[in-house]
């Protein structure tokens, strides 16, 4: 089967499947399902013919060199953390030529914050989230996953994020 043949097949699949009416523009653009009462999407089906980025794990920047190494205090509360980390994210795909509204899937890892009773701080991260993906995004969000881990590979770090863009 030629490429463009499968492409189309790919298409029709995708298309009967999330229940779209098959026109070249729908079989070309990126569908996304967005959850009724949460900004992320529950799927995001990305065509055959989208360009895609895959960012590598990101982790916070030193917000507080002075700071004793290995603490979250140094590189910040999960909010500062989430900020640091999103805000470089950005700056990779801009590089690439690609913006926030282009992520079409995103892996948070959070470790437990002492200072909120050892739990992932859900809330801080939702605060610098919704920066990139509340109202202003138009309906742009990424399909999600956030999940605690026991330990981040840099000590102090309380959130790394990966994602995948697509355009």
């Amino acid at each position: 089967m030629k490429t463009s043949a499968r492409r189309l097949l790919a298409s029709t699949v995708t298309c009967a499947v999330l229940g779209l009416p098959l026109t070249a523009a729908a079989a070309d653009a990126i569908v996304r399902r967005p959850l009724a009462d949460f900004p992320i999407a529950s799927s995001v089906a990305v065509p055959g013919t989208a360009r895609i980025v895959f960012v590598s794990g990101t982790l916070a920047d030193v917000v507080k060199p002075d700071a004793p190494a290995g603490s979250s205090e140094r590189l910040g509360d999960t909010e500062t953390q989430s900020a640091s980390v999103l805000g470089k994210i950005e700056k990779e795909l801009a590089a690439s030529g690609l913006t926030m509204a282009d992520v079409v899937k995103m892996n948070v890892f959070m470790v437990g914050d002492l200072a909120k009773g050892g739990g992932m701080d859900f809330g801080g991260l939702m605060k610098s989230y919704s920066r990139y993906f509340g109202e202003a995004s138009n309906g742009n969000l990424p399909a999600r996953t956030t999940v605690q881990v026991a330990a981040l590979p840099l000590p102090g770090a309380l959130v790394e994020i990966e994602v995948v863009a697509a355009r």
